[in-house]
């Protein structure tokens, strides 16, 4: 499943001071924390208009809206990224071994990846919608 870069240093690099001015403390917590956002708690969740979700902490474009789905999950879902736009690690916290996504120009933790989604990826970007900004198309 692992069809991404696994990325050690990252282009944009913040210190935690520049991270925790630039971001929510709910985006910290999410994005440089590893944390997860409530299910249902993000109006992205429910966005359905064209257009690109990029990265808060630096703006990259990482999803397109034709490839977003409901999974039911309580988080915004993806079938796919822009090409190059996510990194993955392994993540083994919680007992589970699951593959974490994150952004790959700031290394910003997005969610996970599972291969539940429908076709012809099967893949499942689940997302925090806390680390997405949502901008419709013209």
């Amino acid at each position: 499943m692992n069809q991404h870069q696994t990325v050690t240093s990252y282009p944009v690099q913040r210190t935690d001071a520049e991270w925790r001015a630039l971001l929510s403390p709910e985006q910290y917590a999410v994005m440089r924390g590893h944390g997860t956002e409530r299910p249902g708690s993000c109006a992205l969740l429910r966005e359905k208009r064209q257009g690109r979700f990029s990265c808060v902490g630096c703006g990259t474009s990482l999803f397109e809206s034709n490839g977003k789905f409901e999974s039911g999950t309580g988080w915004p879902s993806f079938t796919e990224p822009v090409a190059g736009a996510v990194a993955t690690t392994t993540d083994r916290s919680h007992g589970m071994v699951r593959t974490e996504v994150h952004c790959a120009t700031c290394g910003s933790h997005l969610g996970h990846v599972f291969e539940d989604g429908p076709p012809p990826s099967h893949l499942r970007y689940c997302i925090n919608g806390v680390a997405l900004a949502f901008e419709p198309a013209a």
